[in-house]
């Protein structure tokens, strides 16, 4: 099994450059502070002051960590992650608390949970938080993405692979872009004019057979059925 070397930047990079974290804080200086250091250790943060709304991203995006307030208006952090629960078992969760009273950290301990942080948080605590968030999702294998035909794609060395022929199938700068783009946005439709602007973002304009062409190709090497189109409206990929 594949661990992490705490002491290899490099590993360290690799890693969280690849993740996106949900973090639900409904304390707005605390929310701004935490959030500001996130987005220097990981890729993507979606940053909320309450469970509802972080329901909703949770199910439209995806999602690699979770960090929560246990003290959250309506849903609190407790219940917020049993919810997350009944949809997915093993996404690593790091709570949050002011408090250490026993019955909080009893009823923490049944959610499966990486760690449970009292606040205020310092930097080298939450850094070793994710470091074992990191550990559970290789452990869980979800940095490898499948697709249909035996075809794999490693998140973390962004390589995609036939399992078939145990070889690596070539990407282009572009189409590993896209391919990124899609998984990381695997839960929704995505218009074309998205994909132009997020992943063409260094064009200011990109024909439609440019764009034709690349998903073209990128669809023979990930299997045809991976992608669908949606005529006139955008596309998804399937993940299996």
């Amino acid at each position: 099994m594949f661990t992490i070397d705490k002491n290899n930047k490099n590993s360290f990079k690799i890693i969280f450059k690849h993740l996106n974290v949900l973090y639900i804080e409904d304390e707005k200086n605390i929310r701004e502070n935490i959030t500001k250091t996130l987005e220097i250790l990981v890729s993507k943060v979606y940053s909320l002051e309450n469970a509802k709304d972080a329901l909703e991203i949770f199910k439209t995006n995806r999602i690699d960590i979770i960090i929560s307030d246990i003290n959250l208006p309506k849903i609190d952090g407790i219940e917020f992650i049993k919810k997350i629960r009944q949809i997915d078992n093993y996404i690593p969760i790091i709570l949050l608390s002011a408090y250490t009273q026993k019955d909080y950290l009893l009823e923490a301990t049944k959610l499966k949970l990486v760690d449970y942080l009292v606040k205020p948080i310092d930097f080298n605590i939450l850094n070793e938080a994710l470091l074992k968030a990191s550990q559970e999702i290789i452990n869980n294998a979800k940095y490898i993405v499948d697709f249909e035909e035996n075809i794999s794609y490693n998140v973390m060395k962004k390589k995609l692979y036939s399992k078939t022929n145990e070889e690596e199938i070539d990407l282009t700068a572009k189409e590993m872009d896209l391919l990124e783009y899609f998984i990381q946005n695997n839960k929704r439709l995505i218009s074309h004019e998205e994909i132009k602007t997020e992943v063409w973002n260094d064009n200011f304009e990109v024909s439609d057979s440019a764009l034709k062409n690349v998903l073209n190709k990128l669809r023979k090497k990930v299997g045809k059925n991976t992608i669908n189109n949606i005529s006139g409206v955008g596309f998804r990929i399937q993940l299996n």
